[in-house]
């Protein structure tokens, strides 16, 4: 384990990493934005002179070494900007989910005692100063875009780029003292502290050491050959982990460029633009996208969607054995190029795929039949296994050996021990420094010998030396008779179905099992607009019995692929429900990075739960929901509640297995 920075050069931050990109890359391509339609760009020595800038602005408003900045905006290159920039003057940057509520702002904001924050609009404004009474030490506040700002009050509200403006004109002032704080980062300096997403309580800031950040975005880049003409879109959330290794470490580390997208609702349109050859995105995307594929071919003439059946039938086939460079026979190659060039080809430039040579996708489990999709279109799409402690990467799959039931082998660096319970755990040099703050969490996720306690049950595969997850530690349990109970098994299962958008299972200490699910609007509106089934609501058409008899379908395939699964067989699904609304953040039944609060949902729909039990055929409720302005309201309905057929597994049949 590396226990300096002498294996990357000197280079022991990332400021540092800047420097030399300027001098090495000056003239290359460092940032690029949409704005109004057109792509501007900042070479690496143009993002050398921004930073500058900026630091020399935040010394001169008052910022001191070991404040806490926070950074709160979509993807743009002010803000990558405003992280180094803060690293640079011995601060520690603090990025928010933009989308967060003001409350949740104000717990992070209060939780580190963030002094100043560097924001992108009117909206987050209001959100701070809304909160602001609760932040006894905050002073300032910088923002980028000024539209609808000028008649507030500006003592201590401030335009991105005066305070860029004030750091060039006081540049002989205080240069000096940027140079000596720059001088003093080392491996052991704070480089970011990340909040986590909070899924069973409040989030904890991770702490994590430019050793954590550099040595894992170097040990990432070696592994997938990673180079300066690497091209990324960043869109992801900058407060999760692996943006900030994507678009910082990784990005900083190699000297590649980080194109920003206009906006969220042109991020397809801008993917396709740029091309990238280094690509991440959760599972969620590469549905989506696919659902996309799928309904658009459903409306397309009889000889196209042959056509597209024909040649996906071979590329599923052969697709992945070429991406892998195993022997495949002539006839199948060429056959497999004709198809690549009539509809594997145009099918990745449409989606902005043309030019991937790295794609991976982590979060959760994706469909096999998704994975496998898209890597016989001959895109390298891999699974890695990470954590914000871990910066990242715990597993990863080396090329040639990606397979859709495991995360991958130990990232390069990386020690894994499986305890005697399942639990995974790791040690490695991304390993966090501290819970901001919370010694009592550090101590419990991390050993004194540097052992950090996933809170994952998996296993090793002793053929293969792969890694395969199994669940969350803490929600695998027991049913009543004694069998395993593992919800992520059977919901991402159900999940790998293109009109279902998520499922919470329930049966840990019960006779069954029984299950809430959301389907997917987009691809459950498409279908009934193609059947002229109308609708006014996403409630009404989760309530349609033609939608509920597609789901309870898709519910009994899936219990007879658990029965198969000797030791997962008791997890099928007896009953469900399709919500009336969909789980949603804002309404604290999921966090920020869409990950389910089992807890919370249990509790919030105690009486959908016991009704699943109670074997009613119906069930009326009201549930509170928080409108996009943050206005409360209600909604209610009456729902109705589906048997499932389950398949009987004797214990001959499992001691058979």
């Amino acid at each position: 384990m590396v226990q300096s920075s002498q294996a990357t050069g000197g280079l022991a931050s990332i400021p540092a990493l800047l420097q030399r990109n300027a001098d090495q890359h000056g003239a290359k391509a460092a940032y690029r934005e949409k704005e109004f339609g057109i792509w501007q760009t900042w070479t690496w020595a143009d993002t050398e002179k921004e930073i500058e800038a900026l630091a020399l602005g935040l010394i001169n408003l008052g910022v001191a070494e070991g404040d806490f900045v926070a950074i709160i905006g979509r993807n743009r290159p002010y803000f990558y900007w405003s992280m180094v920039a803060v690293q640079s003057v011995g601060a520690v940057p603090v990025p928010l989910y933009h989308d967060s509520a003001a409350d949740e702002m104000a717990y992070v904001l209060g939780h580190c005692g963030a002094q100043y924050a560097i924001v992108e609009d009117q909206e987050q404004v209001d959100k701070v100063i809304e909160v602001q009474d609760q932040l006894h030490q905050f002073t300032h506040m910088i923002y980028i875009d000024p539209r609808g700002l000028r008649k507030y009050d500006h003592h201590q509200l401030h335009q991105f780029s005066h305070i860029q403006d004030q750091g060039r004109a006081a540049r002989d002032e205080w240069i000096t003292d940027l140079k000596e704080r720059r001088s003093k980062l080392t491996y052991d300096s704070t480089c970011v502290m990340l909040y986590t997403s909070g899924t069973t309580g409040k989030p904890k800031g991770v702490v994590l050491s430019n050793r954590n950040i550099i040595e894992s975005a170097k040990n990432a880049c070696e592994f997938d050959k990673l180079n300066a003409g690497e091209e990324i879109l960043a869109y992801l959330p900058m407060a999760w982990v692996g943006d900030f290794i994507f678009s910082i470490g990784q990005a900083y580390w190699t000297g590649f460029c980080v194109n920003c997208p206009e906006s969220p609702e042109t991020m397809m349109t801008d993917l396709r633009e740029i091309g990238p050859t280094y690509y991440f995105a959760p599972p969620r995307v590469f549905e989506t996208q696919l659902t996309n594929v799928m309904i658009r071919m459903e409306d397309a003439g009889g000889f196209k969607r042959k056509m597209f059946h024909h040649f996906m039938d071979h590329a599923k086939k052969v697709g992945g054995d070429i991406l892998d460079g195993k022997p495949v026979g002539l006839m199948d190659r060429l056959k497999y190029s004709l198809g690549n060039a009539l509809v594997y080809g145009p099918l990745k430039d449409t989606l902005g795929f043309g030019r991937v040579r790295v794609g991976y996708t982590a979060g959760e489990a994706i469909g096999p039949e998704i994975f496998e999709f898209y890597r016989s279109l001959g895109i390298n799409l891999k699974q890695l296994y990470g954590q914000t402690e871990a910066s990242v990467f715990i597993t990863v799959q080396p090329d040639g050996e990606v397979r859709a039931d495991t995360v991958g082998v130990p990232a390069p660096d990386v020690e894994i021990r499986i305890a005697d319970d399942g639990e995974i755990f790791y040690r490695s040099p991304g390993v966090f420094v501290e819970y901001f703050n919370n010694p009592d969490s550090t101590a419990s996720t991390k050993d004194a010998e540097g052992w950090v306690a996933t809170g994952d049950a998996g296993f090793f595969e002793e053929d293969s030396g792969h890694l395969r997850i199994i669940d969350r530690a803490k929600d695998v349990g027991k049913m009543a008779d004694g069998s395993m109970f593992a919800p992520k098994y059977v919901e991402n299962k159900l999940k790998f179905y293109p009109d279902i958008l998520e499922v919470v299972l329930f049966g840990n200490g019960q006779d069954r099992c029984v299950a809430f699910i959301n389907i997917d609007l987009t691809a459950v509106g498409n279908w009934a607009e193609r059947n002229n089934i109308a609708y006014a609501s996403y409630q009404e058409l989760a309530g349609h019995p033609k939608v509920l008899d597609t789901i309870q379908n898709h519910v009994e395939t899936v219990n007879k692929s658990v029965a198969r699964d000797p030791m997962l067989s008791g997890c099928q699904v007896h009953r469900f429900l399709v919500l009336h609304k969909e789980l949603d953040a804002d309404d604290g039944e999921m966090t920020r990075t869409r990950k389910v609060r089992r807890v919370i949902v249990a509790d919030k729909f105690k009486d959908l739960v016991d009704a699943l039990y109670d074997g009613a055929p119906t069930v009326s409720t009201t549930t509170e929901v928080t409108y996009e302005d943050g206005r409360k309201g209600s909604i209610s309905a009456t729902l109705e509640l589906r048997d499932a057929k389950v398949v009987a597994v004797t214990h001959q049949q499992v001691a058979a297995e």
